[in-house]
């Protein structure tokens, strides 16, 4: 499985609450204990068995764009040619 985190800018996020509806692997939530400079619950990511696989629906949703994706390169495989 692919793996992936994401970095939430929560001063620009309004907590509008649409990332975590589309998280395949439900691991962003919204923050109920702390509001960001604008005075929103921001989103968060709750990750603590490196589950993000980095697919950035998130990102593709988010309409302030707050959300920076990071997705892990699989080593490449290497081929063996006849010399």
């Amino acid at each position: 499985m692919a793996k992936g985190t994401i970095i939430i800018d929560q001063d620009c996020c309004k907590g509008c609450g649409l990332c975590p509806t589309v998280c395949p692997q439900h691991v962003i939530t919204m923050e109920e204990n702390l509001l960001n400079e604008k005075g929103y619950h921001p989103a968060v990511l709750v990750d603590p068995d490196g589950q993000c696989t980095g697919c950035a629906v998130c990102a593709v949703i988010c309409p302030d764009v707050c959300i920076t994706v990071f997705r892990e390169v699989p080593a490449q495989r290497r081929s063996k040619t006849a010399a």
